[in-house]
């Protein structure tokens, strides 16, 4: 067994896995309350995640849905609530979980490469204070290369195209060989050829039995694009399944007047 793959075990013997048929949710949310400068953003919501399915979290602008996400992540303070990551609390699962920030929340001036970037996401398997060994530069390189940039690896991140650059922190994201993935607004203004190299690796990740979960801004794609939908404004509005959820009505509600025309988009 290699050096990284020893690390994995041990972070997963620290990092409770229940199996597949132990009915436990990847992710269970109870009662979360999140404010920003006095201002309730999110108010009691409970969610469970399903065990299998792409998950679309969708909502009008300023509904709180990368603050749901941050929230969950523990990257935001909450007033209140609990998160439970395969029925422990987050802060003994935090090894199990991978995250995509949205494009705009990150420096693409800093002096590293692709590749380095990748790498960033062994961390946690490395060990603060380690050295980054042969083994997991290649296990960056292979997720580089999953996502179709292995030939870019030696790139600035700066110099790469917002599609590439997207792609990258995706190939990051791989690297920790997570079980639950979070994604914000992965797929907002990247190229077609993108878009379709980053739906190929969610479908494979919910193929392998890891659980995506993705802030989506494009309405028009949710039916065809994820299994599941979760619909915040303020608080959830709906959720379950995209073809019994992703209703008119459920739209009037999460929308309010800008659902109008909307109404096709229902299964």
């Amino acid at each position: 067994m290699g050096e990284g793959s020893a690390m994995l075990q041990r972070l997963k013997s620290r990092n409770f896995i229940p199996p597949a048929d132990a009915g436990v949710s990847p992710l269970t949310v109870a009662g979360l309350s999140v404010a920003y400068h006095r201002r309730l953003v999110l108010r009691d919501v409970d969610w469970t995640a399903p065990a299998g399915g792409l998950v679309a979290v969708i909502g009008p602008n300023g509904a709180g849905k990368s603050t749901f996400l941050k929230a969950v992540l523990g990257l935001v303070p909450p007033l209140t609530g609990t998160v439970e990551v395969f029925g422990r609390p987050l802060s003994r699962q935090r090894a199990l979980i991978g995250y995509v920030p949205q494009r705009e929340s990150v420096d693409w001036d800093f002096p590293v490469s692709a590749l380095d970037v990748v790498t960033m996401g062994r961390y946690g398997l490395i060990g603060w204070g380690r050295r980054i060994t042969g083994a997991h530069r290649r296990a960056a390189m292979e997720a580089l290369d999953r996502v179709g940039l292995a030939d870019l690896a030696k790139r600035q991140i700066g110099q790469l195209s917002g599609g590439q650059q997207q792609r990258v922190f995706l190939a990051r994201a791989l690297a920790q060989e997570a079980r639950i993935y979070f994604m914000d607004e992965p797929l907002a203004g990247v190229d077609a050829a993108t878009e379709q190299t980053i739906l190929a690796v969610l479908r494979d990740l919910d193929a392998e039995g890891r659980t995506v979960i993705c802030v989506h801004h494009d309405l028009q794609t949710v039916a065809a694009t994820f299994d599941h939908v979760l619909m915040l404004n303020g608080g959830v509005v709906a959720a379950g399944p995209v073809a019994g959820t992703l209703t008119d009505a459920n739209l009037r509600l999460t929308y309010g007047q800008r659902a109008a025309g909307l109404s096709l988009l229902a299964p």
